[in-house]
Formats: C-alpha cells, structure tokens, sequence
C-alpha cells in the first residue's frame, strides 16, 4: 500500500514550476558561470524551474533546456493556482526547490526602519577597531620578520 503511495507522488516531485527571469541573463549548458551558453534570456521570459544545483536551476525554455543563476528568477507571484491544487502539489515543490512561493529578498537583518533612521557612531567599539591598528614601525617589523621588501607600484 505504502509503494503504490510513493508512486502516486513520484510526478507531483518532478513538476515544473513556473518562474520569470527578473533580468536578463545566459542559459548555461551546465551549472557553472564558464560554462558554454546556450542562448540568452530576456527580462520577464516565462520558463519552467526544473531542479535546483547549488545557487543554479535548471529551466526548461522555448530555447530548450539550460541552467540559469538561481537569483535571476522570480518564483510565486506569477504562479495562478491550478484547477483542483489543493496545496498537496506546492508542499513538494517546496521540499523540491526551497521555494514555498514567496520572494526571497536581500536586507538587513536584525534591525527595524527606526533603529537605522536613529543609529549613531559607538565610541566603544570604534575604540576597539583603532586598538587593532598597527602603527609604521609594528608593521614594519613584522615585514621584515617575513622576509618582506618594500616595492615601488606605478599608478595604474
């Protein structure tokens, strides 16, 4: 009973999910930036998130077949509920892919809109980062402790 279970789930574990490439970007013939590019993605092309392979994903196009970088596309809004998708479907495309159809954004963390409008210097640890400077002849020693020379560098 438990088998034929797994194998009623089997393609809800393989479906595509839809995505949009939120700039422009190569699809690679493998997931890596020096690999051969396949073609180029404009902004806003609909495809098809396949599989996911460190910070890359494999998307199906209608260039074919390639992997893109995984911050290039924009999963969820787009996304309509399909006919008879109880949320079963989207539990294993979350366990798929990470993605529970939201947007991940980049920020910072810990702090709220008030304590970053109020932030100050703090003299304390300003203090403490000058303490880890070393001074000319500091540093100068320790040069010549690894057996460093001075060097003149043209400006560029």
């Amino acid at each position: 009973m438990k088998y034929l279970l797994l194998l009623l789930l089997i393609p809800l574990t393989c479906a595509a999910e839809p995505a949009t490439v939120i700039r422009a970007t190569e699809l690679k013939g493998e997931p890596a930036s020096d690999a051969t590019t396949v073609a180029q993605l404009a902004e806003n092309t609909t495809v098809e998130a396949l599989e996911r392979k460190g910070g890359w994903t494999k998307v199906k196009t209608k260039s074919g077949e390639g992997w893109v970088k995984m911050l290039a596309l924009r999963y969820g809004a787009q996304r309509a509920a399909r006919s008879g998708d109880s949320g079963i479907g989207r539990l294993f495309s979350a366990a798929r892919t990470g993605s529970s159809g939201t947007t991940v954004t980049t920020g910072v963390r810990g702090l709220d809109a008030d304590q970053i409008k109020t932030a100050g210097p703090n003299e304390a640890e300003l203090k403490k980062l000058q303490s880890f400077a070393a001074d000319r002849q500091a540093a100068g020693s320790f040069a010549a402790s690894g057996k460093l020379q001075a060097q003149k560098v043209d400006y560029p």
